[in-house]
């Protein structure tokens, strides 16, 4: 029997357990709640106002949770659970990090009852794992070669974000992006570094359109009147400097009289003209130059002999962007002059520069090889909106993407929670004693989802889920919440339908997140 110190170091240690469980859920529930206004078609916008005065405009789960300055461990964990829903599914964000605070709030009351954390835990991966298998029954197969029922998904993805809009706009590019880079019969997977975004400033959303090819936001340098259009282009990716070379340790040279300052200039224009001449003999007519750090990446001397042998030359070419211009134009990036031959240019039918409402761009069309990489050239009249399509359209392919490695559909509208959650609920009456009892309880939190969706678009949550119920309880497994109408209808009429990996991956992760705050009695201090 142990003794009365023992008890009470027993009875202590448990309560230090608690504290510190309850701290860890709070803060928890207090980052999903932050976002909890967010979700679905109806949510709101954040405001992010950066240290050095940046402004971003978003609703996107992942953005918010990535800007937010979170101190306390267990909430960086959401912050993570965010993040791998983006990478995961790219969609679905916003939904992920309030299920985890729904879960943790059903915990939370179990453990106020007196059951054991491990128990909850275990009890809780069989309701995921259970849960899953009730999604995936209300899902259908998709074929990718269906554009329309593309069009819809990516759609679906845009309607909550604050572009929607100009849905009818992006969804079709998204699609035609991703259709252009593989194969619907045979891909498993979409490797997005395929697709380039480029932001340009002016005109508008709807503007926005598909390149088969390269854009470059710089224009073609013709400081020294060198060409700005080029047909039946032979395109060099250079990543050396076109400028005088410099000594590799600090010093000066001092000139003593003109003779020698003279034979300076001379050497100088010599080096130049002979590395111009080794560029021109290989046959290029286009040249792009890596941005450099050290030196100048080109000289006004080295330009004006370019333009005197009508080679277009395009600099400051990120160091990111050379894999994805190599694979589009079939060049090698040189490292030296040396290694300029011809075998190491690209090709394209046409390279020009072109006038957009706020500046120049320069386009390369008529690439060799179409079908490997593809460009979306993104327009927006501001700076946020800009960033927040960009975010927008990736969200979108990673929809798409999810429809690749998953071929199956469900509906969206809170329409698989209320199904899980209802079906759950059943499941778990043949269940024993406590497991029975958690299991409940984790179906109960999955209604968080139509009912966040039903209170931010105004309707009156607690009626909407109890007819939500009741509609499944009749087996109208398609029945969600219609914003729009502001009613409950089938929502794969309404053509609101999104990849099953989305809703999988977001319950799978939440789920695993919850497991992991369960199991912590005890936070340490690291100096």
């Amino acid at each position: 029997v142990p003794n009365v110190s023992t008890r009470g170091d027993m009875l202590r240690q448990r309560g230090q357990e608690k504290s510190v469980r309850e701290n860890n859920i709070g803060a928890a529930k207090a980052v999903a709640n932050a976002v909890r206004t967010s979700l679905g078609p109806k949510g709101m916008d954040k405001m992010i106002s950066g240290k050095n005065g940046d402004v971003i405009i978003t609703n996107d789960g992942a953005t918010i949770l990535q800007q937010m300055e979170v101190a306390h461990p267990t909430a960086k964990m959401l912050v993570d659970l965010a993040k791998s829903q983006d990478t995961e599914a790219g969609d679905g964000t916003t939904s992920v990090t309030v299920l985890c605070g729904a879960i943790l709030d059903a915990a939370q009351k179990l453990l106020e009852k007196g059951i054991h954390p491990t128990l909850i835990s275990e009890a809780f991966l069989v309701a995921e794992q259970q849960a899953q298998k009730f999604i995936e029954a209300i899902s259908s197969p998709v074929d990718l070669t269906d554009r329309d029922q593309l069009i819809k998904v990516a759609s679906t993805s845009l309607n909550s974000k604050v572009v929607s809009q100009n849905a009818q706009v992006l969804a079709p590019v998204a699609v035609d992006a991703m259709l252009r880079i593989i194969d619907p019969a045979t891909a498993t997977n979409v490797d997005l570094r395929d697709v380039a975004i480029v932001k340009k400033l002016g005109g508008t959303i709807d503007d926005t359109e598909l390149v088969d090819g390269l854009v470059f936001t710089q224009k073609a340098v013709k400081a020294a009147g060198g060409p700005t259009r080029v047909a039946n282009a032979k395109i060099g990716l250079i990543q050396f400097c076109l400028s005088p070379p410099k000594t590799d340790i600090d010093q000066s040279v001092i000139v003593s009289d003109y003779a020698q300052m003279d034979r300076i200039l001379k050497e100088e224009r010599k080096y130049i003209l002979d590395l111009c001449k080794k560029i021109q003999k290989t046959g290029c007519n286009v040249l792009f130059i890596q941005k450099s750090i050290l030196r100048d990446a080109v000289t006004d001397l080295s330009l004006h002999f370019l333009a005197k042998m009508k080679i277009l030359v395009v600099n400051d070419i990120e160091r990111d962007d050379v894999e994805f211009i190599c694979k589009t134009v079939g060049c090698s990036p040189i490292a030296s002059i040396e290694s300029f031959t011809a075998e190491k240019l690209g090709k394209a039918d046409l390279v020009a520069e072109e006038a957009t409402p706020d500046s120049k761009i320069v386009r390369v069309t008529g690439v060799p090889n179409p079908g490997k990489t593809v460009t979306i050239f993104v327009r927006a009249s501001n700076r946020m909106l800009l960033d927040e399509a960009d975010r927008s359209i990736h969200d979108a392919l990673c929809v798409l993407r999810c429809l690749v490695k998953k071929r199956y559909l469900t509906p969206g509208g809170g329409a698989p929670e209320a199904e899980a959650s209802y079906r759950l609920a059943h499941w778990a009456n043949g269940l024993p004693g406590m497991q029975a009892y958690c299991v409940k309880q984790f179906a109960t939190a999955l209604d968080v989802i139509p009912y966040t969706l039903s209170e931010n678009a105004g309707l009156n949550a607690i009626s909407m889920v109890t007819e939500l119920r009741n509609r499944h309880a009749a087996g109208e497994t398609s029945a969600g919440i219609n914003v729009r109408k502001m009613c409950i209808s089938d929502i794969r009429e309404e053509n609101v339908v999104v990849p099953l990996l989305v809703y999988t991956s977001a319950i799978s992760l939440a789920t695993e997140c919850v497991r992991m705050i369960l199991k912590i009695d005890d936070m340490v201090m690291v100096r």
